[in-house]
Order: C-alpha cells, then sequence, then structure tokens
C-alpha cells in the first residue's frame, strides 16, 4: 500500500512539471522566434518482494529546434530567420542566439534587438548602420546594404545540435559549445520584412494540457484513495479503547 502511495506521488510530481512546461508553451505561442520546451521522461524500477514496480521520473528539459512560421511585417528591419541559421546578441553574460529577428536602429545608427541588445555580424562585433542611408536592404545572406553600399553583414550561425542550450530571455539561449558561422544560404538564411513566428502549436498544446490534467486529477483520486484505505487498516486493526 506504502509503494502505492509513492508511485501515485511520483507520477504526480512528473505531471506538474508536464502541466508547467505546457503552461509556458501557451503562454508564449505568440512571442516571435520562441521555441518550446519539453520534458523528457523516464521509468525507475524498483524491487519490490518478488515483484518490480515502476515509477515514473521527469528526465531533462530540452528544446524543440523545429521552425516557426513567417509573419510578413513589410518593416525593413525585421528579418525572418529561415532554416537552421540564428541571430546573435550581445548580452551581460556573453552571446546568446535567438530566432526572433526584430531589429530596431538609434540615433547613432546601432543595430539593436527589440530588448536592446545589440545584433552582432559574423565577427562578433556590433553591427552599426548609417543613420542617414536610409532604410536598409537585407540580402538572403544577412549582407546590408544603403544607397547601394555594402554596411556589412547580419551574423547568422547554427548551433551544435548536441549542445545544451541554456534560456536567455524569451526567445534566446546561450550554449555550451562554439556556434559556427552559415555557410550554405540555400537552406538558411533570413528574408527581409517577414519576422519567425514561435514554432509552439496552441491546438495541440492545449490538447495536451487537457489531457495532463485529467491524468493528474485521475493520480489524485488514486492516491486519495490509497491514503483513505491506509486510515481504515490503521483503524480496524489498531488496538481497540
Amino acid at each position: 500500500m506504502q509503494t502505492a502511495m509513492h508511485v501515485a506521488l511520483a507520477g504526480q510530481m512528473v505531471l506538474q512539471r508536464k502541466l508547467d512546461t505546457i503552461a509556458h508553451n501557451v503562454a508564449n505561442a505568440n512571442t516571435p522566434g520562441f521555441r518550446a520546451q519539453e520534458v523528457t521522461f523516464a521509468s525507475i524500477m524498483a524491487q519490490t518482494g518478488d515483484k518490480q514496480t515502476a515509477f515514473a521520473a521527469a528526465g531533462g528539459d530540452y528544446t524543440s529546434l523545429r521552425s516557426g512560421g513567417l509573419l510578413k511585417t513589410d518593416n525593413p528591419l525585421d528579418v525572418g530567420v529561415l532554416g537552421d541559421a540564428w541571430l546573435a546578441v550581445k548580452t551581460p553574460n556573453g552571446t546568446a542566439y535567438t530566432k526572433d529577428g526584430r531589429m530596431q536602429m538609434l540615433d547613432s545608427g546601432e543595430l539593436r534587438s527589440m530588448t536592446g541588445l545589440p545584433v552582432l555580424d559574423v565577427s562578433g562585433s556590433a553591427l552599426t548602420l548609417d543613420p542617414a542611408g536610409g532604410a536598409p536592404r537585407i540580402s538572403r545572406d544577412g549582407m546590408v546594404t544603403q544607397n547601394g553600399n555594402q554596411i556589412g553583414a547580419i551574423g547568422l550561425f547554427q548551433l551544435n545540435q548536441q549542445a545544451k542550450l541554456t534560456a536567455a530571455g524569451t526567445s534566446g539561449f546561450t550554449t555550451d559549445t562554439p556556434a559556427t558561422p552559415v555557410l550554405d544560404f540555400v537552406k538558411n538564411g533570413v528574408s527581409q520584412g517577414f519576422i519567425e513566428t514561435s514554432n509552439v502549436n496552441p491546438v495541440m498544446e492545449m490538447a495536451r494540457l487537457v489531457s495532463v490534467q485529467r491524468t493528474f486529477e485521475s493520480v489524485s483520486a488514486a492516491l486519495s484513495g490509497s491514503d483513505n484505505a491506509l486510515r481504515d487498516a490503521i483503524h480496524s486493526l489498531g488496538p481497540s479503547a
């Protein structure tokens, strides 16, 4: 009976973590460049006499790197990031990589993200435009021109698929292995006047949320029933007053 309670409690902890993850994804379904978070699960086998009992155990978090859709904005400082490419921005804790291609130009000409972080070129330097040069033209490979003159290039990078990604802001990540410059601009690049949307599927996430909530309620009911059975057993087998 105690084993049943432990199994139910382990299941509740796993489901709670799953609920938190799904809720976070749903809350950011409209955040440009957001990448859905997922949780892996494992099963721990415990020996209980002649029988084995499976305990649910939460594994590690991971980030879904599938691409989001493209939304047309017609803003010349917006770029939709294509394929496996990532933009680089400078944060107080180092370089972060993001799919959020919304940018702004300061009066000084410095190109910044919408959160105020410097946008970097391929060498890792902050990119500065000509504040009097008019609206820039940005090609697929990130090259920026104003009035027909090349000003610089937005840095486009690829992340190691085995790298550990750590969230840096809403849509950015730092990585434990160096990113590499994009060389293939057939499958990768940017599209000016677009932004890449979140890769969260709201309908699927809501369906998962309902399913996990129902499972959580079922486990809670089982845990409550096991607790009541234990109380009844103690009451029945205990010494009489």
